[in-house]
């Protein structure tokens, strides 16, 4: 690693992300640290309080970076490009979240994520471009960053705190039946709201496919009682207190 380049954390308001960041901040000299976090419309509101109490708990400034195109909207993404995701990613994180941060980076900066242990494999790619994942290594799961953040004595972003298994906009395309059986409970609205941009599209939008027939349906269709979600119970494992050994 280049001693003058950057070193840029992706900042995603997720636990996992703010103890990569603060794992990254005790390594390094925090002049060569930059934070980004790329904001969403459909984000949940407590996402602001998060990002300053981590700020906070970092002692170092979170630059918030905001697309212009679509006014920061995984709805006007869909909607203006008539398309919601395939299985190459979706459309809403490549035009909100990478394109933003990528235009706000330098060619030589070196990148911090926050995959965790369990995350090894969709690590691999970034590792092989010099990327950074300190959680993986320092062996911290997922469960291990939420017990850290709430150990620093911070409260977890409130999709934590409703059930959902990561901090994703209210509605992310990537979930399941099981997570949009969950947004129908919770979030009811955001869930009629999903399901008209998807059937103004048409079946190019639908998220899943019945295991069967091979059929591709959207969320008019789908079951109340189909997929599951559990959230892991917040617990530290032994790794924990190595790693906060390095920021304490």
């Amino acid at each position: 690693m280049d001693a003058a380049n950057r070193i840029v954390c992706h900042f995603s308001c997720g636990a996992a992300s703010a103890v990569a960041t603060k794992l990254i901040l005790a390594r390094f000299d925090r002049s060569r640290v930059v934070i980004f976090n790329a904001f969403l419309q459909e984000e949940h509101p407590d996402n602001a309080r998060f990002r300053t109490e981590c700020e906070q708990w970092f002692n170092h400034p979170i630059t918030v970076l905001r697309d212009e195109k679509y006014g920061a909207s995984v709805d006007e993404v869909w909607a203006r490009k008539r398309f919601i995701k395939s299985r190459f990613g979706a459309a809403c994180s490549q035009e909100l979240k990478h394109l933003v941060i990528e235009a706000a980076c330098l060619p030589n900066d070196t990148h911090v994520f926050g995959f965790t242990v369990e995350e090894e494999d969709r690590a691999a790619n970034f590792l092989s471009t010099g990327a950074l994942c300190p959680l993986i290594d320092a062996n911290l799961t997922k469960a291990d960053c939420l017990a850290m953040v709430e150990r620093a004595g911070i409260a977890l972003p409130a999709m934590y705190l409703l059930g959902f298994n990561n901090n994703n906009c209210i509605g992310c395309c990537k979930g399941g039946e099981g997570y949009w059986n969950k947004i129908r409970v919770v979030f009811p609205a955001r869930f009629v709201q999903v399901t008209r941009i998807q059937e103004d599209i048409g079946p190019g939008s639908y998220f899943f496919r019945d295991r069967k027939t091979g059929v591709r349906f959207g969320l008019k269709d789908l079951r109340p009682d189909a997929g599951r979600h559990d959230e892991p119970l917040p617990d530290c494992s032994f790794f924990c207190q190595m790693a906060e050994s390095e920021f304490e």
